[in-house]
C-alpha cells in the first residue's frame, strides 16, 4: 500500500476512507494502555565519565506501540498543528467529548500531541498520564461501532 501524505487538502476524504480494519491495531492498544500504570519516566543520559547530560523521557512499551502506530496507519496529518486554535480550545478542556468531533479532527489532535512531543519531551506521556490518548482512542471505537 502506497503511503499518502495526509494534508489540509486530502486528510478528511483519506481518513474516512478507512475500514474498520485499518483502525483495528491502534484500537487493539485500548485494554493494555487501561492496565498501564506508567506511561514513561525521565531518565538521564550520562556522558563518559558518568556525569548525567541529557533527561529524557523513557517511554513504556504501549507508548512506542502506539507512536509507531500513528505512523505506520497514516494518521498523522500535515499542517501548522501549533497555530490551530481549535485543537488549542479542545486541549484546554478537560472535559471535553471526544465522541462530538469526527474522526479526521481526533487524528489533527493525535499530530498535536505527536508532533508537540518532539519539541516538548514528556508531552505524550503526560496525555496518555492525563488520559486524553485513552479518551481518543475509545471516541474512535464508539464511532466506529466496535
Amino acid at each position: 500500500m502506497k503511503i499518502i501524505r495526509l494534508d489540509e487538502s486530502n486528510y478528511i476524504d483519506i481518513i474516512n476512507s478507512y475500514d474498520k480494519k485499518h483502525w483495528q491495531p491502534l484500537l487493539d492498544l485500548i485494554p493494555e494502555i487501561k492496565s498501564t500504570v506508567k506511561f514513561g519516566e525521565m531518565v538521564c543520559q550520562k556522558d563518559k565519565e558518568g556525569e548525567e547530560i541529557m533527561p529524557y523521557y523513557a517511554l513504556s512499551p504501549v507508548v512506542e506501540k502506539f507512536l509507531s502506530l500513528v505512523y505506520e496507519l497514516n494518521i498523522i496529518v500535515v499542517f501548522k498543528w501549533f497555530a490551530w486554535n481549535e485543537g488549542k480550545k479542545i486541549f484546554a478542556n478537560e472535559s471535553f467529548d471526544y465522541t462530538s468531533i469526527d474522526i479526521p479532527t481526533k487524528c489533527k489532535l493525535i499530530t498535536v500531541i505527536v508532533r508537540n512531543d518532539r519539541f516538548c519531551d514528556g508531552v505524550l506521556v503526560s496525555n496518555f498520564q492525563s488520559g486524553v490518548i485513552l479518551k481518543l482512542l475509545l471516541a474512535i471505537n464508539k464511532q466506529l461501532g466496535l
